[in-house]
């Protein structure tokens, strides 16, 4: 561990301007060192950042007008906004900007921030700009629809839904507001300054960004003048430890106050470790894999439901997934309200064997089956290679770094994927549409969805009743909707739903503090302490 920490007290001398370690001390009591696979990470921007751990990062660094806080992730609560106003039948919330509130670079909140972040995320067009173009924005009318006067915001949306939707798709990360001003004063032939907030920060976040290396090292720095009160924490240094056994020697040894990405009996080998504590907390991903319709021999309907009764679902959870995922075999997570928790599938390989056979599947087959090169993916992905080699589907995996998966995947160039979905917003919609939903299935029609990444076009009626649900206004009702909705893909679509996650993190017993909720999107450092 000697090298590590020698590399890792030059990255704090030089990124965070810290006193360097002592050879054997523990970690700066105002700095909190992570070890944490990060590799998933394509992009830090807001307006683009679209993946789980850039997710972490955005929430500690920028701020939206409303949000789900450190202080109580399961209330709604005001952020840039000290309190809204709510018009229904004008389709209309207008929002007070809190006062004294000041970016990382010293500017001052000004509602032309909020309009231009949130058309910038517009003209962007990347991953992300379909929640606000839920909202019925575009680049050509957001000027129209979102104006401000003083220090008001005054939000209209188009679409016949709930204004407690709307308040949720701009709680979630994309509709961040960023310092327009140093943002556009950095932008580089047209891109918004999007390659510059792939290496610095413009938010008003307990945080700001002080250096980065994609898949070595993220590093924040307090903001002292955070609206809300500064961090205990002065920083926050992450380094990318791909391997979990890595992970657990650096924290034992140490080296790190917290390790993110252990194994199940990694864990349990901690049971008994003096000053090491482990926090569980309940996940919403879900994890799945899927099988891309351009590719002709994967269409049969009869591969999608045989896949069904090929994996050992509780087989897996009872052994190496076990603390870290509970079998759950819906798009919408369990905890939630209108989530389905039944589970009518079972590894049963006759049952699949006659599925393919009276479906006419040509075997063997053998499925590209691409997977991030980390645990528990690999595991998993193993696991599946063998239940399925007896019914004479063979799993060639394909390993890879987080975002050369992802990006493959957003690509639509693989055969099969093995990943994982969290809610973009609170909102049962926000899955329902990433699994019910295709507007248009064309290549140059890009969706962050897992039907368009997959090139399945739902029924007609399921595109038609996953809208119909988000305008639905009779609160159980609409629930029931989605409860439909999770059952027809259960029924038939080109994904196997298999786990939701637990996760499990282990840290030093002195760090008190730490928020890990439900989502990336929870997950907060603001009230981390050393005890």
């Amino acid at each position: 561990m000697k090298l590590f920490r020698t590399a890792l007290a030059a990255g704090l001398l030089s990124l965070t301007a810290l006193t360097a370690l002592p050879a054997q001390a523990a970690t700066p009591a105002t700095a909190l060192v992570i070890a944490q696979n990060i590799d998933d990470i394509v992009t830090i921007d807001p307006a683009t950042a679209y993946e789980f751990s850039s997710g972490e990062y955005v929430v500690n660094v920028y701020n939206q007008l409303v949000h789900y806080d450190a202080a109580d992730t399961t209330q709604l609560m005001p952020g840039l906004a000290s309190d809204w106003m709510i018009d229904a039948d004008n389709k209309t919330i207008t929002f007070t900007l809190r006062d004294g509130v000041k970016f990382h670079s010293g500017n001052p909140l000004r509602g032309a921030d909020v309009v231009g972040s949130w058309k910038r995320v517009l003209v962007l067009n990347k991953a992300p700009a379909f929640i606000l173009a839920n909202l019925g924005w575009t680049p050509d009318n957001i000027e129209e629809m979102v104006t401000v006067d003083g220090n008001k915001v005054s939000v209209r949306y188009a679409g016949d839904f709930s204004p407690f939707f709307v308040l949720n798709v701009l709680a979630a990360r994309v509709a961040s507001v960023v310092d327009m001003e140093t943002v556009m004063a950095n932008e580089e032939n047209g891109d918004l300054g999007n390659a510059w907030l792939n290496k610095n920060s413009a938010g008003t976040g307990p945080f700001k960004l002080r250096g980065y290396k994609p898949s070595e090292l993220l590093s924040l720095e307090a903001n002292p003048d955070y609206w809300d009160g500064a961090p205990d924490m002065k920083q926050v240094v992450i380094r990318h430890v791909a391997e979990a056994a890595t992970q657990r020697l650096l924290l034992e040894s140490g080296d790190v106050d917290m390790a993110k990405n252990l194994t199940p009996d990694q864990v349990s080998g901690l049971a008994d470790k003096q000053g090491v504590k482990v926090e569980t907390y309940p996940q919403a991903a879900v994890h799945w894999f899927s099988f891309n319709q351009k590719t002709e021999a994967l269409t049969n309907k009869a591969i999608w439901e045989a896949a069904r009764y090929l994996v050992d679902y509780d087989g897996m959870a009872n052994t190496f997934l076990k603390g870290q995922m509970k079998v759950h075999q819906a798009f919408w997570p369990e905890g939630f309200p209108g989530a389905l928790t039944e589970k009518p599938f079972t590894y049963d390989l006759e049952k699949a064997k006659k599925i393919l056979a009276d479906g006419g599947v040509t075997l063997p087959l053998t499925i590209q089956l691409d997977v991030i090169n980390s645990s528990p993916f690999t595991d998993i992905a193993q696991a599946l290679q063998q239940s399925f080699a007896p019914a004479g589907i063979n799993f060639e995996i394909i390993p890879g770094t987080g975002a050369q998966v992802i990006t493959k995947y957003r690509a639509r160039t693989h055969q099969g994927m093995l990943l994982y979905w969290g809610p973009d917003f609170m909102d049962p919609h926000s899955n329902a549409k990433a699994f019910a939903y295709n507007a248009d299935n064309s290549d140059d029609k890009y969706a962050s969805t897992t039907t368009w990444r997959n090139a399945y076009m739902p029924p007609k009626e399921i595109n038609e009743k996953t809208m119909a649900a988000l305008t639905e206004k009779s609160p159980e009702q609409r629930l029931l909707m989605y409860v439909e909705l999770q059952q027809a893909m259960q029924a038939e679509a080109p994904f196997v739903i298999m786990f939701q996650a637990v996760k499990q993190v282990a840290m030093n017993e002195k760090v008190a503090g730490y928020v890990n909720g439900a989502t990336s999107d929870f997950v907060y450092y603001r009230l981390v302490s050393k005890n």
